[in-house]
């Protein structure tokens, strides 16, 4: 039986391609969503019919503990329990600090961290009693350096770290390992309100000299579930091109 990946926001760019590149390794993939649906359900098909694995879209609303619970019984029931979890969706929010609404403050910290700490929480049972797992937590170099008017986001990273450092420590004597993958400037649809000289400015201050792929992010996380990566733990891997 294939080992299974719970992946949060599987619809976006950066769990799509996490999902083909761990779909292709032969896994079996649990991608979720919140506004994204149809673009879940065509990539679970996608993944079922090319890479012969079994593939399932899951709702979840990373803000809403009821939705948190069931999206993962969800997974335990169409897939098993989940052997590796990829915590990848987030929400941004652009603006001068005061001008943020306290629903909004609390809603980028709920989708960015708490939500992903309490969807940790319910996976880890199991990896603890089989001695075996994998967590990956997807941060953003704004959790390590910070960055103006993405104060509310740049907080809830930092703070994913932090959970990922913690936690690593806790869970290594069982066998579960867990890091996180920092990604610079990423071409998403993040990224879209960015003009075009915007753009090129950024790209400019980038050693690599180009905006990083989803996939670049994905290969990261193919090593880190992979059989290599076995004496990492705790790490906060960069995938910035040297930006920072």
């Amino acid at each position: 039986m294939n080992k299974t990946v719970l992946i949060t926001g599987g619809s976006g760019e950066i769990g799509s391609a996490i999902a083909l590149r761990l779909a292709a390794a032969g896994f079996d993939i649990a991608v979720t969503y919140l506004h994204g649906k149809e673009k879940a359900y065509e990539l679970a098909n996608e993944i079922a019919e090319k890479y012969n694995v079994r593939s399932q879209a899951i709702y979840l609303d990373l803000t809403d503990q009821k939705s948190i619970s069931s999206a993962y019984d969800d997974c335990v029931h169409l897939l098993g329990e989940p052997n590796v979890l990829i915590n990848n969706a987030g929400v941004e929010s652009i603006g001068l600090f005061q001008d943020l609404s306290d629903a909004e403050l609390v809603g980028v910290l709920n989708a960015n961290l708490i939500g992903s700490m309490l969807l940790t929480k319910r996976v880890l049972p199991a990896m603890l009693r089989e001695h075996s797992g994998r967590i990956i937590n997807i941060a953003s170099v704004w959790g390590e350096c910070g960055a103006s008017c993405e104060v509310a986001y740049s907080t809830a990273k930092a703070g994913l770290i932090g959970f990922t450092k913690a936690l690593a420590k806790e869970c290594a004597p069982s066998g579960v390992l867990i890091n996180a993958i920092s990604p610079g400037f990423i071409d998403t649809r993040m990224n879209e309100h960015l003009s075009e000289a915007e753009r090129a400015e950024l790209i400019a201050s980038i050693p690599a000299s180009r905006a990083g792929a989803s996939d670049d992010v994905a290969q990261v996380c193919e090593f880190l579930v992979s059989k290599s990566s076995c004496y990492i733990c705790g790490q906060t891997i960069r995938v910035d091109g040297g930006w920072i």
